[in-house]
């Protein structure tokens, strides 16, 4: 019996400290893991939102890159951190990229870790050659069914954001087009711009400068609603295809069992930061689209994006790395 009471009061002990701490969170810095070299898109979305929160609860977030392992060093190491909120990670589309680039991980992307909000995303342009005819969508899939097997686009590696937008889209509209891979964006666009390959999925923000001087054709955004500053060019979703709204997307997770007041706490604030308009007008000015969703939303979107990329990666015939 004094074993049996012993041993409840000990997990009632460490259950009220659970509580406790979860009360009087934060105290201290916040530590969010980015798995990647620094400089990213991922980064630089991350400090914006999280220097706003920090104002909110009071205490700074310290961004550390830890790349490495195709992102799972920065990703296992929050994994396996103590749950007490002071250890998060960016977590991001590279997770739902990773699972069909290697046959194996050593971590579950949808049971290991916590979800908490979701940041948005950074959708894509689809940009054709000039001087081939291509005004609209239906333009180039007309000529690639035409003319099969002798249409080309770009990428700048097996599972990067623009292979796997063109992989999609190829499938989705039946096409039967070659596939190049280009050491870098530049070399890429460069080859567009001399007609050397016919389309190419790429960030916005970078290529309206190129699309404005007509170096570009731009034909529609991988977006549900049209771009804010391209009011005229249509969605690919307005054209019939269902290509993700967010090819390249990131938001905050945290170790399994941090506590639920904190994460919804940690939610909450997140939320107030993408409402403010001075927030949103300085990611779309990145290229980026904030999204809100809860804890439990967040979760379902990354298993829905798991599942998506594992499909592709079958559909597509993409072999793992590994």
């Amino acid at each position: 019996m004094r074993s049996i009471r012993a041993a409840f009061v000990g997990s009632a002990a460490i259950m009220f400290g659970t509580a406790a701490m979860a009360q009087e969170w934060p105290m201290r810095a916040i530590t969010v893991v980015s798995p990647f070299v620094a400089g990213t898109t991922y980064d630089a979305v991350a400090h914006l939102v999280l220097d706003q929160v920090a104002q909110q609860i009071g205490q700074p977030f310290v961004l550390e890159n830890r790349p490495g392992g195709d992102g799972s060093v920065g990703v296992v190491s929050v994994v396996k951190a103590k749950p007490d909120g002071y250890t998060l990670l960016l977590s991001s589309s590279s997770m739902s990229t990773a699972i069909i680039m290697h046959k194996s991980l050593p971590y579950d992307a949808l049971h290991d870790l916590e979800p908490v909000a979701l940041f948005g995303g950074e959708p894509s342009m689809l940009v054709a050659a000039p001087g081939k005819n291509y005004s609209t969508v239906d333009d180039l899939v007309a000529s690639a069914k035409a003319n099969p097997g002798k249409l080309k686009f770009a990428s700048v590696g097996i599972g990067s954001a623009s292979h796997l937008a063109g992989e999609r889209f190829r499938l989705e509209a039946g096409l039967d087009v070659r596939h190049i891979v280009y050491p870098g964006p530049t070399e890429a666009l460069n080859d567009l711009m001399a007609g050397r390959i016919d389309f190419y999925f790429v960030p916005i923000t970078p290529t309206l400068r190129l699309a404005a001087q007509g170096k570009v054709v731009p034909l529609a955004v991988s977006t549900i609603a049209r771009w804010p500053s391209l009011p005229d060019l249509p969605t690919l979703s307005e054209m019939g295809y269902t290509i993700s709204t967010f090819l390249i997307w990131c938001g905050l997770s945290a170790p399994p069992q941090t506590p639920h007041n904190i994460v919804g706490k940690l939610n909450e604030a997140i939320g107030r930061a993408l409402d403010l308009p001075a927030i949103q007008l300085r990611l779309e000015r990145m290229g980026f689209k904030p999204a809100q969703m809860d804890p439990q939303q967040y979760g379902k979107f990354i298993a829905d994006d798991l599942d998506s990329m594992i499909h592709l990666g079958k559909s597509a015939h993409i072999a793992p790395s590994d």
